[in-house]
């Protein structure tokens, strides 16, 4: 049982931060076609802008290790 619910704990973990991650960068992308749409010469900035959002899904899963490593590692 207890497996279980660690395991449930590290899904939740990395797909809760993954649905905010997807609805974050949706938005963002939406607004920076727009942007891209009017002056072009500022991509860069976009891509960095819809790139920062996945550094939410990288610590969920850095959570999610942590939990199935540090506490399930201790048999209870």
């Amino acid at each position: 049982m207890d497996i279980g619910l660690l395991a449930v704990g590290a899904g939740l973990a990395v797909g809760i931060t993954a649905i905010g991650t997807g609805y974050a960068q949706g938005r963002i992308g939406a607004a920076g076609a727009g942007v891209i749409a009017e002056k072009p010469e500022i991509m860069g900035r976009i891509i960095l802008l819809v790139a920062i959002p996945e550094t939410m899904v990288i610590l969920g899963f850095a959570v999610a290790a942590m939990i199935l490593l540090l506490l399930g590692g201790t048999g209870g």
